[in-house]
């Protein structure tokens, strides 16, 4: 078996249930520590942060991942226990076998490579993981990132390592990611009997209006790579399991996924205002879960393309798709950002899987990234 196989399967033998981190960080901070890098443990509330560093000034480029997964759901629906990887047919089965400790052990091998064949390499090269980014996402990336604002941490590129390939390892790139803000509405009426509703106010004929217009709205036309923004309600609940009470009040959880033509405070008010419109007795909560990010043309998507086109056989597709990830945290300190890894049709499903010769070939890959960036041959 090859080396990235072998780390990846220790890794998913350690059931690290978000925000769980069950000694991934550990074993891999020892292994880069025994190559010199300077390790730093940042650990905040139940979360496991690790931040390793060779090399000196900048540019300064950072891998990005993490070691949590998310819960297995029902054991019985697996064909094998997930934490007890198992190959079977050239694919490697097991949970996070591709979201994402196969990148993040395929991270590992590249960067022991690369100080191997570049001990004089430009520039800082980084791994920064967290256990904190299927779960809340409070105490992991985020907060890691307020102490590198604090501390003046330069990061000039960050290469994320969530599993973004469509069919063919490397046939996709992501140079971007929407905005995520959501809310929890409540609607308040007066509760009553059905019979009198005139005695009553009932607070879903009063925000049905309002929530009508909320989701039939454009909000715009997209921007450049970006798709429109989007509003979609996921809850509406007046925990009401009669039918002659009218209920008191209204509950409604609904999210925005929203290009950079918007910030969360500008969307915030524009909700509030037509829910006042209407004339709605309201109380909202807001989730601000992350900004939109935007990796213009520049060295990092370049050397994306070269690297990816000799994997995939083809260009890649350069993307602002899909949902978030944690780069929407180090995007704001300055950083361009990019997403490579492997195909992501099996994450968070049963019986996840990655297949073993895309394992292999992820250290090359992203070897070939670091290398385009910070060996001393392609900077000068």
């Amino acid at each position: 078996m090859s080396d990235v196989l072998d780390l990846t399967r220790e890794l998913i033998s350690r059931a690290s249930v978000t925000p769980e981190d069950s000694g991934c960080q550990a074993l891999i901070a020892e292994r880069l520590n025994r190559v010199g890098f300077n390790i730093e443990h940042l650990r905040f509330g139940d979360v496991d942060n690790l931040w390793a560093t060779q090399g000196n000034g900048g540019p300064v480029l950072v891998l990005l991942g993490h070691t949590d997964v998310v819960p297995p759901g029902p054991l019985d629906a697996w064909t094998s226990d997930p934490f007890t990887p198992e190959i079977r047919d050239g694919i490697l089965f097991g949970r996070g076998a591709a979201d994402m400790k196969g990148s993040v052990a395929a991270f590992v091998i590249a960067l022991e490579q690369f100080v191997a064949a570049h001990p004089d390499h430009v520039g800082t090269v980084a791994l920064l993981l967290t256990s904190d980014e299927e779960g809340d996402a409070i105490d992991g990336v985020r907060k890691v990132a307020d102490v590198f604002r604090e501390r003046g941490e330069r990061i000039d590129w960050c290469i994320t390592g969530e599993p973004s390939s469509m069919s063919v390892l490397g046939d996709l790139v992501r140079v971007g990611r929407r905005g995520s803000l959501s809310a929890r509405l409540t609607v308040k009426g007066v509760q009553g009997h059905v019979a009198y509703p005139d005695k009553a106010k009932n607070p879903i004929h009063h925000a049905l209006p309002a929530l009508a217009e909320l989701a039939a709205r454009q909000w715009d036309a997209g921007y450049e790579t970006f798709p429109p923004t989007s509003l979609q309600i996921t809850d509406v609940h007046a925990g009401n399991h009669v039918n002659n009470v009218i209920p008191g009040t209204l509950d409604v959880l609904f999210n925005l996924r929203y290009n950079p033509h918007w910030g969360a405070a500008r969307l915030e008010a524009e909700c509030e205002a037509i829910l006042r419109k209407h004339g709605l007795d309201f109380d909202i909560h807001w989730h601000r879960s992350g900004e939109p990010f935007y990796t213009p043309e520049g060295q990092l998507r370049a050397a994306a393309r070269e690297v990816l086109a000799h994997f995939a056989g083809h260009a890649p597709e350069e993307s602002t798709g899909g949902g978030t990830s944690d780069a929407r945290f180090i995007a704001p300190l300055g950083a361009e950002c990019i997403e490579v890894g492997p195909v992501n049709a099996s994450i968070h499903k049963v019986d996840e899987n990655v297949s073993v010769a895309d394992l292999d070939a992820l250290p090359d890959l992203y070897l070939g990234l670091i290398e385009r960036l910070l060996s001393k041959e392609s900077s000068t």
